[in-house]
């Protein structure tokens, strides 16, 4: 005999809360924000009304949390690979598999981040939680960077927030191009890009760190 035990009331609205929010998540990615309604929404959840506004004031609040989720499952992610990697080598496997996985469904994991940062465009008030959801990400991308040029014994060569964010716009740019010209674009390019710019600011900073020294002797030959 099989015993399902029955949801609290609490779990059942989370349960529904999430689904709302994957239907929406699909929903924005294919007819953007402005073209989903409430209505659009809670058919394709298989909810009513009652049940969209027991969980947001409205489509605005839900757009705020679908925007928290996915910063936040995203953190996790870099987190979790960060913490699990011996080594920077070993990081960088990972965020290919990471990769490779998102490559799956590359074009609407773009459109919908592409819909929502139109969204907080078009509303000033958003733009802040706009900018914090891309602060995090770079802090995180900060850290793992940090740990890579610290198993290198180096220090980084120029502060290790301008790097997380050249890496974290070069990872948009090249996911765009990933989408419209797939032929010319690999799944590993970002990674391989990543690898490419570790390599070159490690160089980087030994040679700057070597620079003073080769100055001293030639002052005192």
């Amino acid at each position: 005999m099989t015993i399902t035990k029955r949801l609290t009331r609490q779990q059942s609205k989370q349960v529904t809360r999430e689904q709302l929010l994957q239907s929406a998540a699909s929903l924005f990615a294919d007819q953007g924000v402005s073209g989903t309604s409430v209505e659009h929404i809670v058919e394709a959840a298989g909810y009513t009304r009652g049940a969209f506004y027991g969980n947001f004031e409205g489509k605005h609040e839900l757009v705020l949390a679908l925007l928290e989720q996915r910063t936040q499952h995203e953190l996790e992610e870099i987190q979790a690979m960060t913490r699990e990697a011996a080594t920077f080598e070993v990081m960088l496997e990972h965020l290919r598999s990471w990769h490779r996985r998102r490559d799956q469904n590359l074009a609407s994991w773009l459109a919908l981040r592409t819909e929502l940062w139109l969204y907080g465009l078009r509303d000033p008030e958003l733009l802040p939680v706009l900018a914090a959801r891309e602060r995090r990400s770079r802090e995180a991308l900060a850290q793992a960077l940090e740990q890579g040029f610290a198993a290198r014994g180096v220090s980084t060569p120029a502060p290790v927030e301008m790097l997380a964010l050249i890496v974290h716009a070069l990872d948009d740019g090249l996911s765009i191009q990933r989408v419209l010209c797939p032929a010319e674009s690999g799944t590993d390019s970002v990674v391989d890009v990543v690898e490419l710019l570790m390599k070159s600011w490690t160089a980087l900073a030994r040679s700057t760190t070597a620079e003073p020294a080769t100055e001293k002797l030639e002052k005192n030959p």
